[in-house]
């Protein structure tokens, strides 16, 4: 067996309109985890989070520094992971192009500096044969996160997509067998509210849905195990997200640009962060300085400084359309994401009553740990991705959760063990 080595990020955005509550006590969690559970090294684990002042602030460029270190050291029988706790935002195309899902998915770094879907692809794409690369990503959109990656369970990429639609039209439709669909859609909505507030959990969402942030509770003590029978009274639900207008407006007060629109963010990205920003953006800045030289050529001088210029000629990218479907190559094959929901959907963070905080999909995840090992640590029957995956689903939805994770991999890694 290889060395084992992870990176953990959780991210509460403290002070600002998108503030979470249980990002850092997920990692807290998962760091325990790794180390009691699966045989990590303390020296092994790199954590960055932006409330704990003794790790390295989970900005963009270190985000993407710890995780190329990561990959650029791994050798066959390695075990890789990557644990991220945050926002996660979906962009619209800005050129009518678009990806595997349609859409950018990305992780919201504490700077705003985004990490995209094809930069995740890219990056494991660099994990050598033998050598396994399992990410967690507990946030809104976080379906197709590692891009063009077999979806083993979920309906996020297209092709899934369309499959799953035909499948619904050969159905007869709902109201027509025993019951109605929508008096039993009525009541699972309804049981699952009820059940939400029997267990005191306070939730809000890691990512775009419309809501408010008037009922916030604290986060509890970090690493600390959620204790359910506490939470019977005292509990409220509610929505607290980050829409794509309230990442614009952060953006905006983040760059100190006034001018930021849904069409100008790869562009406020690009200039705001040059160099640190995602390779994604640099190439999509490439191909839009190209076409302002074809344009007019003394017009795109005045509007794209030398500097940024030069910088988007670097990018090795000739069209819109290669910026979207990325490098020619093929899918892949050594890495693993279980996503915290579809790439539609949002996902929880909850508050219980007695103020203990957690992501839905981290709180699942490590219940089914430690219940598969019998209370054992160490050495503990081994769950596969699959069955974990559905596992989490089934007591995401008896809890009443609306978000579905996800999982991308290969066959064969579908098969295999949770991280090791």
């Amino acid at each position: 067996m290889g060395q084992k080595r992870a990176v953990l990020v959780g991210i509460n955005y403290p002070g600002t309109d998108g503030e979470l509550k249980g990002c850092l006590n997920d990692v807290a969690r998962m760091r325990r985890c790794l180390v009691d559970r699966f045989g990590f090294d303390e020296a092994g684990i790199r954590v960055l989070a932006d409330a704990d002042p003794s790790t390295p602030p989970p900005t963009g460029a270190n985000i993407r520094l710890e995780l190329e270190r990561l990959v650029a050291d791994a050798r066959p029988g390695d075990a890789l992971f990557f644990h991220y706790s945050g926002h996660g935002l979906q962009l619209p195309a800005e050129t009518g192009e678009d990806d595997d899902t349609g859409y950018d998915e990305c992780i919201v770094p504490c700077d705003l500096n985004l990490i995209k879907d094809q930069d995740f692809t890219e990056l494991v794409a660099k994990v050598p044969d033998g050598c396994r690369f399992t990410m967690v990503s507990d946030s809104c959109h976080s379906g197709g996160l590692i891009d063009k990656t077999k979806e083993q369970i979920g309906n996020s990429t297209k092709q899934n997509r369309t499959q799953q639609r035909r499948e619904r039209e050969m159905k007869p439709p709902p109201g027509s067998g025993s019951g109605t669909g929508l008096c039993a859609s009525l009541v699972r909505i309804v049981r699952g509210v009820l059940e939400s507030l029997e267990a005191g959990i306070h939730c809000n969402r890691r990512g775009q849905q419309q809501g408010s942030s008037s009922s916030v509770q604290s986060g509890g003590v970090q690493g600390q195990e959620p204790d359910d029978t506490k939470a019977a009274k005292g509990g409220s639900v509610s929505i607290r997200s980050l829409p794509l207008s309230t990442f614009i407006e952060m953006l905006k007060d983040k760059t100190g640009r006034h001018d930021v629109g849904v069409g100008s963010i790869r562009t406020t990205l690009f200039h705001h962060f040059g160099d640190e920003a995602s390779p994604k953006v640099k190439r999509f800045m490439k191909v839009m300085v190209a076409k302002l030289r074809h344009d007019d050529r003394e017009a795109e001088q005045s509007r794209a400084p030398r500097g940024v210029e030069a910088l988007a000629q670097e990018q090795d990218t000739h069209s819109v359309e290669e910026v979207y479907a990325g490098p020619a190559a093929a899918p892949p094959r050594n890495g693993v994401l279980i996503s915290g929901c579809q790439t539609d959907e949002t996902s929880a963070d909850a508050t219980t009553a007695d103020g203990m905080s957690y992501g839905a999909l981290s709180n699942a995840i490590q219940t089914i740990l430690a219940g598969n090992g019998s209370g054992k640590k160490r050495g503990a029957a081994a769950v596969t991705n699959r069955e974990l995956v559905v596992r989490v689903r089934e007591m995401l939805s008896k809890q009443g959760y609306t978000q579905q994770p996800g999982l991308y991999c290969s066959d064969e890694h579908a098969r295999l063990p949770f991280i090791c």
